[in-house]
């Protein structure tokens, strides 16, 4: 089955996001607001849940790597591809039963993508793909989350970035 519909998000850096999304014909609507790693509040929460199951995977769908917790093994490297210059920055941040893996590529200095993939007990939960606005501006364009176990997959087209928006502290309360 698949459906379409519509959404907004909005980042106030570095860790929290109000998230809105509306189904087609207005079927399955929500809204959430996300701290860090948490869900501060969702409405409805099963709805939220079903729609993003990982939240490491929301954050990087936008292209932002969130910091690791604070009882991970972190590791990285960077190579680098000597025929198109292409850099790729690898972390992994690793946990008892949690591995995330970050892998950034850039060209010349310039973002153009972030992967990520989160494994739990040694099985892949989710893995992410977020390719960056391609002038330069550091925002995710798209982005695509896939859930092989569920199977199920999450696609985000960016259309509009308001950088200068002002958002009211009304906002992160929840919607009820």
């Amino acid at each position: 089955m698949k459906y379409a519909g519509r959404g907004t998000a909005r980042i106030a850096p570095p860790d929290s996001l109000r998230f809105d999304y509306v189904g087609p014909l207005g079927w399955g609507s929500g809204a959430a607001v996300v701290i860090g790693d948490s869900v501060a509040w969702a409405d409805p929460e099963k709805n939220f849940r079903s729609l993003v199951p990982a939240i490491p995977m929301l954050w990087a769908s936008f292209a932002m790597a969130r910091p690791p917790a604070s009882d991970a093994a972190v590791f990285g490297t960077r190579l680098v591809d000597s025929t198109s210059q292409r850099r790729r920055t690898i972390w992994r941040f690793a946990q008892i039963e949690d591995t995330l893996d970050y892998v950034v590529t850039d060209s010349a200095g310039r973002v153009l993508r972030l992967e990520a993939e989160w494994r739990r007990r040694g099985e892949t939960v989710a893995r992410s793909r977020s390719q960056l606005d391609p002038l330069g501006s550091g925002h995710a364009a798209d982005a695509r989350v896939d859930f092989p176990e569920a199977p199920a997959r999450l696609e985000l087209t960016v259309v509009a970035v308001d950088t200068a928006a002002v958002i009211p502290p009304a906002l992160w309360r929840s919607r009820r």
